[in-house]
């Protein structure tokens, strides 16, 4: 616990308070967290893009717009044939669920809301906690692949924890903190891409250097 404490020190003195997740609106973020599934946030924001000049970044619009068009539009962030059936999926929940009107979910416990995105198919349980945690300012905290490599690295977690395990271990670190959880996970993603990379990772320019074992990552991961 004191370590993953110890690394979010090192990660703020590092990168600062970080500002993600970039959008300007809640649905957005939803719609941002399925399609950043399986590529990087540069792809996302042209999607996003396109969406927002046809008019359709809205539960109401996305409701409307035929799968076919919407594909075309999402083209960008790839897997986009996959990514409109998930989006139209959501969005049919969504106004199922609150007749489109997101403030609806405020009445709504975390526990219970994280249970319903996961019923929706193609929604996981780091898109799920994407939406609450950077959409709806719930207390979870995101776990993806970075994280895992990065705590199984440095010894914190054997490989074979699974998502809720980790979510436990870094929440609780720093207990129902929202915005310490948006950093936190920010910066594991920044380190994961510059440094704690799968192959050939970084490590003595790494700013969790200081917490690798004999100063240097393990090997099962």
């Amino acid at each position: 616990m004191e370590q993953i404490r110890h690394f979010y020190s090192l990660l703020y003195e590092k990168f600062g308070d970080l500002g993600w997740w970039p959008a300007d609106e809640p649905f957005e973020v939803m719609v941002g967290a399925i399609l950043t599934q399986n590529t990087n946030w540069r792809n996302v924001e042209k999607s996003i893009e396109g969406l927002k000049k046809a008019g359709v970044l809205s539960p109401h619009g996305l409701v409307q717009i035929d799968r076919e068009s919407l594909a075309g539009l999402i083209k960008s962030s790839g897997y986009f044939n996959q990514k409109a059936l998930k989006l139209k999926r959501f969005v049919m929940w969504l106004m199922e669920y609150t007749d489109g009107e997101i403030s609806n979910l405020g009445e709504v416990s975390t526990f219970d809301l994280r249970a319903e995105l996961l019923s929706v198919k193609g929604i996981g349980p780091e898109t799920a906690d994407d939406i609450l945690l950077y959409a709806l300012d719930r207390p979870v905290f995101v776990i993806d692949s970075y994280t895992y490599r990065i705590a199984a690295r440095h010894g914190w977690v054997p490989p074979e924890s699974d998502y809720n395990e980790l979510s436990e271990l870094f929440g609780s670190a720093f207990p129902g903190d929202i915005e310490v959880y948006k950093n936190f996970h920010a910066g594991i993603v920044e380190v994961g891409k510059r440094f704690c990379r799968k192959r050939d990772p970084l490590c003595e320019d790494c700013p969790g250097k200081p917490l690798l074992i004999d100063g240097k990552p393990l090997e099962f991961i």
